[in-house]
């Protein structure tokens, strides 16, 4: 009875939702100076990450949270950004 108990402890939990979140905002980071699919990839990452975020463990579900907030910061900076610069050549 304690052998079949000691293999039950020692069974590893993952939260692949959130996992997933996490691969997509960092994705969403790299991308996000190349092209216009960085939108896509940082919506998926923060929706699969506040998902994740109801789920144990909630390590990686946080990390792609806070991500993909940075991510949609640097998205609309850039969009302020390209803004300013067409004003500015007005």
């Amino acid at each position: 009875m304690d052998e079949n108990y000691s293999r039950v402890k020692n069974v590893k939990v993952s939260n692949g939702i959130g996992i997933a979140g996490f691969v997509l905002s960092i994705v969403s980071v790299v991308v996000s100076f190349t092209s216009l699919f960085s939108v896509i990839f940082w919506i998926l990452g923060i929706i699969f990450s506040i998902i994740g975020l109801f789920q144990k463990p909630k390590g990686f579900a946080i990390a792609g949270t806070i991500i993909s907030a940075v991510s949609g910061l640097l998205f609309i900076l850039m969009i302020v950004f390209a803004f300013w610069a067409m004003n500015a050549i007005k």
